[in-house]
């Protein structure tokens, strides 16, 4: 419990925590948020890290006059780690992956869900990654899912950085465009809530659909 509320703490205050780590880091904070991009996207153990909201707050904290972030070299830095990320989960599930599951080596991956995801891929088809770039956890397990399934890597490689490039280009500056706006200032919390509530909606709209559609199933 004391792990979950700590994350909860930074998704709501990803503000403050960013402010400590500029101030801590300084330049350095490339590095870390190009590693927290890379790993949400990246590594399917790790999907409770903070991605929309992050972006957002980066955004924002590049806006402030002063801060020592350029916010066209954090999109060029994010973009890449978010198309490095999907790369490598792709190729991680592609030569390991299914032989993983097979073995029951994957305990971490919460099977139900692979499972959504798999229903999004076959609703979607290739277009899934894009679309799975703005909805968590389906983010994180899209290229997975992919890699086992073999999609032509050409195919995989294009709609991976194009959900990319537009991922990281409207939550980033959003931040940078709205970051300074007084009422969003003021409400900053509430914002970042308010982005993590919306990013999830398509998956809850999705699991609510899938049940409804296994009821009628079943009767």
């Amino acid at each position: 419990m004391e792990l979950l509320s700590n994350l909860v703490d930074i998704f709501l205050h990803l503000d403050k925590y960013l402010n400590d780590i500029v101030s801590d880091y300084g330049t350095l904070t490339y590095l870390i948020l190009f590693a927290v991009i890379f790993c949400e996207t990246g590594l399917v153990v790790t999907p409770f890290l903070p991605g929309d909201s992050l972006l957002f707050a980066t955004g924002a904290l590049a806006a402030i006059s002063g801060s020592p972030l350029n916010v066209f070299l954090l999109f060029v830095l994010l973009t890449v780690a978010a198309i490095l990320g999907d790369t490598a989960n792709f190729h991680i599930a592609k030569y390991i992956g299914a032989n993983l599951l097979e073995r029951n080596k994957l305990r971490l991956i919460k099977k139900e869900h692979l499972e959504r995801t798999h229903k999004f891929y076959e609703k979607h088809g290739g277009k899934t990654i894009i679309l799975a770039r703005f909805i968590p956890i389906i983010r994180t397990f899209a290229p997975f899912v992919a890699g086992i399934g073999k999609m032509n890597y050409f195919r995989f490689i294009s709609y991976n950085v194009i959900g990319g490039i537009a991922w990281i280009s409207i939550f980033l500056f959003a931040g940078y465009g709205f970051g300074n706006v007084p009422a969003v200032k003021k409400n900053f919390t509430l914002v970042i809530f308010g982005i993590i509530f919306v990013s999830v909606l398509p998956a809850v709209f999705e699991f609510l659909r899938s049940r409804k559609e296994a009821k009628k199933a079943r009767s």
